[in-house]
Parts: C-alpha cells; structure tokens; sequence
C-alpha cells in the first residue's frame, strides 16, 4: 500500500498590524530566532511531514528563501506570494498542490505565527487523517463564552451564552485530504456571499456531508497577534520540551561523540556532572576551575592558555560549558568593595571574556556556547543584589551574543535551573531537604540537550516538574 504524501502548508501571509508593526509578524524574533523559524524547524524535523509549502506576505519572500537557505530545510519545496484573504492564500497552496501530483495528499495547514506546535499533535493529525477527511485542532475553553448583539443603548448585550462543555478554542493545524478541501472551495466559489475565517468553517458550510473531527490541541500553541504575545511566547519557549522531539541516547550520542567540550567550573556540581556525562556520549572534554587547573574564569590569560591547551590537543573546539560562578549572600551596603569586584568580575566578566575568547573556534566548528543564570533574575531578592543583577545581566547577554554570532551558525543559550542540590548551595544555606532541591544529574542531561539543540538565544528552565503539566493536572 503506497503511503499518502503528507504535505504542511506554512500560512505567513499576515503582517504585524495588531502588534503595531510594518515587519509581518511571523518574521519578529522570539528566542532569538523569528516565529517563522520555530515553526518551520518543527515540521522540517517531523517524520511523518514529506514536503512544505509555505505561503508569504508579499514583498517578503527573500527573508523566507533566506531562513531556508541558513537553517538547510530540506523538506521545503515552494515559497509562494499569498494572496487577499486567508481563504485566497490556501487555495493557492491548494493549485500548487493539484499541478505536482495526481494523487489525493493529506494537506496539513498551520499558522506561521504558532511556533511552539508540539509534535505530538502533528502525529494526532496524521492519524487522525487515516480514518477521517478532515481534522480540525481544538482546545477546551476556559472562559464562559458569551454571544452579543446590539443593545439599545452604547454597549452590546448578551444574546446567549452557549453551554461550556460543549465550546472549544480552534487551533491549526487543519487538516484534509486535498479532494475534501477542494470539493469545498470548489463549492464556496458559487456563493457570492462567501467569508469564512478558517479552512474547516469552509468544509463544514458547504459540505456539510463530511464529518470534521476534532484531535486535542495543548495551551501552548498559541497564535502569537497582540503584542502580550510575543512575551508569552517568549516565556513559553523557556519550558524545555514544550515544541522538541524527545533527545534520545542515541541522539546525544551521534551529537556528542567525536567533538571536544571545555567546561569552566566543571570541578564539582553541575559542571562535573555535565563533562562527566558527555564523556559517556563519546565527547572528549576538558574541564577547568580555580581548584583544579588554576583557571579563573575572570581572567583572560588563564582562558587563552586553556583555549590553547585543547586546540594543541584536539584542533578544534566544538562546545563550550560555563558553570563557574560565587554566591555571595548579604547586604549591599555590608558588602566590602573586594567582594563586590569579586562577585561581578566571576558571574558576569568572566562570561564575557569567555565568549570573546572562545569565539573565532566556536565560529569555525559551528558550535555552542551554553551559559548559566539563576531563578533569581527574575526578580532581585534581598541579600541576593549580587548575585541575582549578574544573572539577568547573563541573559541579556546569551540573548544579544545569539543575534551577533547566527550569521556564523553558533548557537548561544542558557540554563536557569531551580534550587539544584550543589556544593555551592550547601555552603551558601546549609544542608537542605533533598526532597526539594533539583538534582545535578537531571541539570547535567537537560544542558547537554539543550547544548546540541538547533536554537540560540534561549532561556531554558530545568524543573523537576513542568509547571504548566502541574496545572492542567490540578485544574482537572
């Protein structure tokens, strides 16, 4: 039995009026790199996805060709100039479609500006087409939904309010067999009178014969429009997990083996625990900290010397790890200008010289720099000014070096673990319940998939439970 082609089809054919901006949405940075990337990224590594079709905003189909070009999507095989309407737009996907094959394909059309659509749900779709002509992606809703009509005064009045259970939040993808949505096209074209806001309203309206299931959808894939979303988003993308496919063993091991990793700080804790976990990945890797190699972190000889080191030992530097770091406790004004230089030049110099050390290797290898930052940059905590400033200096840090360095493929993020059981945690609270406290180990395997990843500029939060799992579980 020959398999159906599945083909995805990009819709980017918007521009960014609501966010209040002349650049089309879909090409805003979030996580450093644009929305259009994500979502390009998630089907051209999907399996079970053939071919992509993206459709774009007129005057803008070189920034499209261009990402294609960089981040080498294969799967990729027209970019198209979108039409009036979002109806106009598909059915141009649907012509180009109909000229290459004969055959009835399974045409998967998604939002550009969702980049954080879980694989899994493509996979629902997919499935959910083997038995069905056309699926649609939906979420419950949470809020009451009420139908308004005109009032007799300024304000609209409510008409109805439909019963909840019964109300879901529409998602994309949207999903047919290519003879499904053509037949309804094909049949909204004789109705003068035709609007509709979405594929599946098309099929439902004017072929009312064929049945539109409904696979689930996830919170997190949103459509970012209003400009509060690119901040959710941005947020969004800090949960690990929410949009990769799961990194296997065998997956770190194809990453890792054969490359050379430099870890600072990698005497103990995580930074231990990260070189001693890539070196069963295959990874040849040097470690270096105050108390080993006599290497500190703020000082630009001892980085050279070690840049060199591995150079005349391996020729090359592939990826960079920096766990070094103090944490001082106290108050400002009892703080000795000693400890304040100290602190600063550690957490947040020595990042710094780091990166301008190890740069023209990690330019050569295409690689990846992976920093650390703290719960605490969120927010400055009392006795934490320290700290807590040069942790959110850090991510601001990982952020603009992942924009300066995309054009020579070096990929530059960040870790936010919480409360991790470390040394230095110890000696700075004491001994604590390990109950509460986030193990090494889990940080160490989080940073190195993270560090393989095909994304810069991220902030990733390691977490012994995913908060927004935790939710929905307790919200049920």
């Amino acid at each position: 039995m020959t398999k159906t082609r599945n083909i995805a089809v990009v819709l980017a054919g918007g521009v960014g009026t609501r966010i209040g901006l002349n650049t089309p949405k879909q090409l805003i940075k979030i996580a450093g790199r644009p929305i259009m990337e994500h979502t390009l990224a998630i089907f051209d590594e999907h399996p079970q996805i053939d071919e992509i079709i993206v459709l774009m905003a007129q005057g803008h189909l070189d920034r499209v060709h261009e990402i294609v070009r960089k981040n080498g999507f294969q799967k990729v095989s027209q970019v198209l100039e979108g039409s009036g309407t979002r109806n106009d737009t598909t059915q141009v996907a649907l012509s180009a479609i109909a000229e290459n094959y004969n055959e009835d394909c399974n045409v998967i059309l998604h939002d550009a500006v969702r980049p954080l659509l879980a694989p899994s749900i493509i996979n629902d779709v997919v499935d959910a087409l083997e038995t069905n002509s056309a699926v649609d992606v939906a979420i419950p809703s949470a809020d009451t939904i009420i139908e308004v009509e005109d009032g007799s005064g300024s304000y609209p009045v409510i008409k109805d309010v439909p019963p909840r259970a019964n109300l879901r939040r529409g998602q994309t993808p949207q999903a047919f067999k290519l003879s499904t949505i053509q037949n309804a096209y094909d049949k909204a074209a004789l109705d003068p009178n035709f609007v509709a806001t979405d594929d599946c309203t098309v099929v439902l309206r004017y072929t009312p014969e064929v049945p539109v299931a409904v696979v689930a959808g996830d919170g997190s894939n949103m459509k970012v429009t209003e400009p509060i979303d690119i901040y959710i988003a941005d947020k969004l993308f800090q949960l690990p997990g929410r949009s990769e496919h799961e990194v296997t063993e065998d997956v770190l091991r194809t990453a890792l083996a054969g490359k050379t990793m430099a870890v600072f700080g990698g005497s103990y804790g995580i930074g231990a625990d990260i070189a001693a976990l890539a070196k069963t990945y295959g990874a040849t890797v040097k470690s270096f900290s105050r108390s080993t190699t006599s290497t500190h972190i703020n000082k630009r000889d001892d980085l050279i010397k070690a840049r060199d080191e591995i150079l005349a030992e391996t020729g090359q530097i592939d990826f960079v790890v920096n766990t070094a770091g103090v944490l001082p406790l106290g108050r400002l004004d009892e703080t000795s200008d000693d400890e304040i230089y100290a602190a600063t030049e550690i957490n947040y110099i020595g990042p710094i010289l780091l990166a301008q050390t190890f740069y023209p290797e990690l330019a050569k290898s295409r690689g990846s720099l992976l920093l650390f930052t703290s719960s605490s940059y969120t927010r400055g905590r009392g006795s934490y000014s320290l700290y807590s400033s040069a942790k959110a200096a850090t991510v601001n840090l990982t952020q603009a070096l992942a924009d300066e360095w995309a054009s020579d493929d070096v990929r530059v993020n960040c870790v936010n673990p919480e409360r991790t059981g470390t040394p230095m945690r110890t000696q700075a609270f004491g001994a604590e319940d390990p109950g509460t406290l986030l193990d090494s180990q889990t940080v160490a395997k989080a940073s190195l998939e993270i560090l393989i990843a095909d994304k810069t500029g991220h902030v990733v939060d390691v977490r012994r439970e995913d908060p927004l799992t935790g939710y929905a579980e307790n919200a049920e």
